[in-house]
């Protein structure tokens, strides 16, 4: 078989935006995934490529990096909040706290998931008075 001898090569040898890269666009096919456990595979991708480049970023102190891991930590807490994980995506909102980056990003994330409950609130509320 010819893919036995493709041998993928180690994210460590990839630099902290490289890495953040490859987080992304796992994080890319995992928002349009159909299949649930896919998805689930390649949310667990992109919280390795966040490890590792987060690791490798800390001692480089690259700030535009450390933001932009901040920023798709929320993003796949976004994401898995879609996929009914909440308690995951409560751990990956708190890996973007950790790195100093909550600030206007994730509560801009908070405000717009409120006003969205509220207008769906709002909206049952109304449907069922109807």
């Amino acid at each position: 078989m010819v893919f036995g001898s493709i041998v993928t090569s180690p994210r460590s040898s990839l630099s902290p935006r490289q890495t953040l890269d490859l987080a992304k666009a796992y994080l890319e096919v995992a928002y349009h995934a159909i299949d649930p456990d896919v998805a689930l595979v390649l949310c667990h991708d992109t919280e390795i490529s966040l490890h590792q480049a987060k690791k490798a970023v800390k001692r480089a102190e690259d700030q535009n990096v450390i933001k932009d891991i901040a920023v798709t930590y929320i993003d796949l807490g976004n994401l898995l909040e879609k996929r009914d994980h909440a308690k995951e995506a409560k751990v990956s909102y708190k890996k973007a706290e950790k790195l100093g980056y909550v600030g206007k990003s994730f509560s801009l994330l908070i405000d717009r998931q409120d006003r969205m409950e509220e207008r769906t609130s709002s909206n049952l509320c109304y449907t069922s008075i109807v």
